[in-house]
């Protein structure tokens, strides 16, 4: 029977592979044939990372086991947020071992029955994690043509497959099923030679469009989130939580909350908590208690906080430099300089941080909202002190993650009050809790100052980040004399950068950066009196953007003109996780509250191998939708502390009204090697935005959110008087 949800299955007893050696494990897991492949070249950047974390697994392999009833389970420490790789990874496996893809089960993000994965993030999946899967179906189709050949008294070259079926190619009655070969057998293949993968031209499923594995599941509610995993006995646990960041607790009167039937009070340290078995009678309780915390030390609010990145950001690091600064400004006849600004953005997904944490004997499971489960079982086990192989964590669907659950502060919390109770215990984080505990995306400074020469090409570039960190900071224009530097890390944890938590946002920093260094080349164009177009064909040496550019301009119709031309046409380039990519839009501005209406998209993507077309459309079309909201009101408010944005009433996501046309174009480029496609075309979104505004107004905001006051309050300082 098909599984709709690996969650069904039981694993409870089932102990991790790294805890045994692997005859156990293949004695453990039952008949079939089972492969074991390691991760070499492709997985290189893994290694790196396992080279710094000496206590983890130094065996990087992934496990696929061809059961008796013909089914294949595919295990892999990835976990599925919404980004599809449950589908793309399954059709990787099914093509290259030719067996239908219907009948491949991913196990997803289990740290007992999945390999060691650094976590969900980077767009890396397809890039680094699926050439090995490949390699490794390749190879068990190999094992299993040498058994056919056997059972059949035929040379492999006589045989061929399809659909899990081995045939004698001159007598296709003669055949033999892969459930066949492997019933009642245990058979283990270790890859240590390279294993040669389809060719594109032999591709059956590779680069097809395919709907999604977990779309009936999750349409119809059968697909489990860790909040949806429950215990008889289960405990909702309600936190006290200080009202600021950098806040103390002074003092905490449990006095009236002791007092409540069945409700269990814990007070650990700095833990204090309430849990009962209904969630809303928990949620009286932490009412009762009477705290007092200290005021907040932070100063800071999002007023004044770029004044504050800029003062701390220290010795900068030197990304990049070519020819000579002070040369390439000397013999410039138009320089440009300006500063660009981003506020913090929440990651707001659907699903808010949850965990249930369950102990059974001296083992503990987490079922946790992770982007990063393996990350999280080293956490637990350091949290309790116990030692990691006693620490289960199984990373359920996940719903929206976008870099922000690789904080696992609920779970942690979960499982500590596991261990104190000796029940069940979920922690399941309100809208306000989420808001509150967020890692944000950083707020980022970039000043630019650059040059035109006498032919209007850039003479010199000089790029200071203060906070939004290297990704998407370099440059790819033809420019003789150039100089990047990045002052603090996108992820900077140095005390007094930041007053609360921050880290990855989808695609990290590169949405900042590529803001700032569209619009700086947008200006630049303006200045020079050419077509934003035509000016960075001319400073572009780069094929694959130039490919990009035009695809984009020939599909939305361009027809060149100087800005601001009054039509509210917006362009920007990039590239993100190895994908070149380019938009161009089109904007309408309300006369009346001066809101932005993006009403047409195209966007266009160099992504070598597409592995699910389909998926890929839905992933640009995802970003575009997700980039309207970075660029045109999201902007978290804070003051001493104190996050001011609690729910979606102040913090306002894209509404499917802010919807444009969006056509997509993904360049057919199946023999070149496959790239992430996650993440690319948000990056775009605020510089194309920011561009059409200028081209529709005359006026140039650089500071995002555009939100409507600032539009107005922009266009009222330049003295215009209306909207073209």
């Amino acid at each position: 029977m098909k599984n709709e949800n690996y969650l069904d299955l039981d694993f409870t007893d089932i102990k991790s592979p790294f805890e045994m050696e692997r005859r156990e494990f293949i004695k453990l897991v039952g008949g079939g044939l089972f492969v074991l492949f390691t991760f070499r070249d492709s997985f290189a950047y893994i290694q790196q990372q396992q080279r710094r974390r000496q206590d983890l697994p130094t065996d990087f392999n992934a496990f696929l086991k061809i059961g008796e009833d013909g089914r294949v389970a595919c295990y892999t420490g990835k976990i599925e947020m919404g980004q599809g790789i449950i589908t793309s990874l399954a059709q990787e496996l099914a093509d290259e071992l030719e067996i239908d893809v219907d009948s491949v089960d991913m196990v997803m993000g289990d740290t007992d029955l999945c390999p060691w994965d650094m976590g969900t993030f980077g767009s890396m999946t397809t890039r680094i994690f699926s050439p090995a899967l490949r390699a490794a179906a390749a190879e068990a189709k190999n094992v299993l043509l040498q058994l056919a050949s056997e059972k059949m008294n035929k040379p492999v070259n006589q045989l061929t497959v399809n659909k899990g079926t081995i045939y004698e190619k001159a007598n296709k009655k003669n055949k033999v099923t892969f459930s066949e070969l492997t019933k009642g057998k245990r058979i283990e293949h270790h890859l240590n030679e390279k294993v040669k993968i389809k060719d594109p031209s032999e591709f059956k499923l590779i680069n097809k469009p395919l709907t999604r594995k977990d779309g009936y599941a999750k349409v119809t509610g059968k697909a489990k989130y860790a909040s949806d995993i429950l215990f008889p006995d289960m405990l909702y646990a309600k936190i006290l939580r200080p009202p600021a960041h950098g806040a103390k607790l002074i003092d905490a009167d449990l006095g009236d909350v002791k007092k409540m039937e069945d409700v269990v009070v814990v007070h650990e340290g700095e833990l204090i908590a309430v849990l009962h078995k209904y969630p809303d009678v928990a949620e009286k309780a932490l009412e009762k208690i009477k705290a007092k915390f200290s005021e907040s030390d932070s100063k800071l609010n999002d007023n004044n906080i770029f004044e504050h990145l800029v003062k701390v950001g220290g010795k900068g690091q030197i990304i990049n430099q070519t020819g000579n600064l002070k040369d390439g400004e000397d013999e410039s006849k138009i320089i440009v300089e300006e500063t660009y600004l981003d506020g913090y953005k929440a990651h707001s997904p659907m699903e808010p941080h949850s965990a249930v944490a369950k102990f059974e004997g001296k083992r503990i499971t987490v079922w946790a909202s992770t982007q990063n489960p393996f990350t999280l079982k080293e956490e637990v086990a350091r949290a309790l002190k116990m030692e990691p192989e006693n620490v289960r964590v199984i990373s359920p669907f996940i719903g929206g993650g976008f870099g922000g659950k690789t904080t696992n502060l609920q779970a942690i919390d979960a499982a500590r009050l596991t261990k104190i109770t000796g029940k069940p215990v979920m922690v399941a984080y309100t809208r306000e809790e989420e808001f509150f505990y967020d890692s944000f995306r950083p707020a980022a400074v970039v000043k630019i100052k650059s040059g035109l020469s006498e032919n209007k090409k850039i003479n010199f570039w000089n790029y200071q980040v203060y906070f939004a960190g290297d990704r998407g900071a370099q440059h790819f224009y033809d420019i003789k004399n150039s100089s990047t530097i990045s002052y603090g890390s996108g992820f900077s944890t140095i005390q007094g950068t930041h007053p609360f938590a921050t880290g990855a946002w989808r695609a990290p920093g590169n949405n900042t950066n590529t803001f700032a260094r569209e619009s700086q080349i947008d200006i630049m164009a303006s200045k020079a009196g050419i077509d934003p177009v035509k000016f960075r064909l001319d400073n572009l040496k780069d094929e694959k953007m130039i490919e990009v550019l035009t695809t984009a301009a020939k599909k939305f119709g361009w027809k060149p003109d100087k800005t601001p031309s009054g039509r509210g046409f917006g362009v920007a380039l990039g590239s993100d996780a190895g994908t070149y990519v380019g938009i161009i839009l089109e904007i309408e501005i309300s006369k009346i509250d001066y809101r932005v209406q993006v009403k047409r998209a195209v966007c266009v993507q160099n992504m070598g191998l597409v592995i699910n077309p389909e998926g890929a459309k839905i992933q640009m079309e995802g970003c575009i939708t997700m980039g309207l909201g970075y660029a045109l009101r999201e902007e978290i408010h804070f003051s001493n502390g104190k996050i001011l944005d609690k729910n979606y009433d102040t913090y306002e996501i894209p509404h499917f009204s802010w919807l444009p046309k969006i056509e997509t174009i993904i360049l057919d480029k199946k023999n070149e090697p496959p790239q992430g496609g996650g993440e690319p075309a948000i990056i775009l979104m605020g510089a194309a935005i920011g561009n059409a505004i200028y081209d529709a107004t005359g006026v140039r905001l650089t500071q995002m959110p555009f939100t409507s006051d600032r539009i107005k309050e922009t266009i009222l300082k330049k003295g215009a008087d209306k909207i073209n």
